[in-house]
This record gives C-alpha cells, sequence and structure tokens, in this order.
C-alpha cells in the first residue's frame, strides 16, 4: 500500500484530504526503520506491542489486514474493506471531494 499511499499524498496535496495509518508491527525500532525507508510522511500510529491485537485495531473490531476506511468531512465511514482495492479507494475519495466541492 506504501507507494499508493504515497501517491495519493502527493496528488492530493492541495485537497481536503489526510491518510492515517496503524501499524501492527509488534518491534517499534524496527517499524520506526521501515516508515523511513518507505518514505511515510503522514500521520502513522502504532498499535502497541500486541501487534494486530493492539487497542486500536481492537476498538475498531479489525481482523484483517490491510483494512482501509475512509470517512468524509463529517467523520462517516464512506468506505470500507478488508484488502486493498485501489481503483475503488480511488473512486472513492474523488466522489467524496466531488461532493465537498458542490457544497
Amino acid at each position: 500500500m506504501y507507494p499508493h499511499e504515497r501517491s495519493l499524498v502527493k496528488d492530493l496535496a492541495n485537497k481536503p484530504f489526510a491518510i492515517l495509518g496503524i501499524n501492527s508491527d509488534v518491534d517499534r525500532e524496527a517499524l520506526k526503520k521501515t516508515l523511513k525507508e518507505e518514505q511515510i510522511t503522514w500521520r502513522s500510529f502504532w498499535n502497541g506491542p500486541e501487534g494486530t491485537q493492539g487497542p486500536i485495531s481492537t476498538k475498531w473490531n479489525v481482523h484483517g489486514w490491510p483494512s482501509i476506511y475512509i470517512l468524509d468531512g463529517k467523520g462517516v465511514i464512506r468506505y470500507k474493506s478488508v484488502g486493498a482495492n485501489e481503483k475503488q479507494i480511488d473512486a472513492t475519495i474523488q466522489q467524496l471531494l466531488k461532493e465537498m466541492a458542490a457544497q
């Protein structure tokens, strides 16, 4: 997902858009290295030493990775998937941007 996420950040830099990542890597130091190597410039939260059983994934009832949530400007979940369907993600984001522009 990192290449696609990087392209979204670049392409939507001047739009009302943000990515928040949740990482379930158990080893926080290894995660920091990965984030640097992968040029992750967006906010990325660590799910704790419990990995996939950490507090964020538990609270959001996440059982598969990657889990994608797209929220609109009011915080309503408008798209959710387990797995990365980049075309659907892009289409949903574009639809939400159109809706926001029409308001």
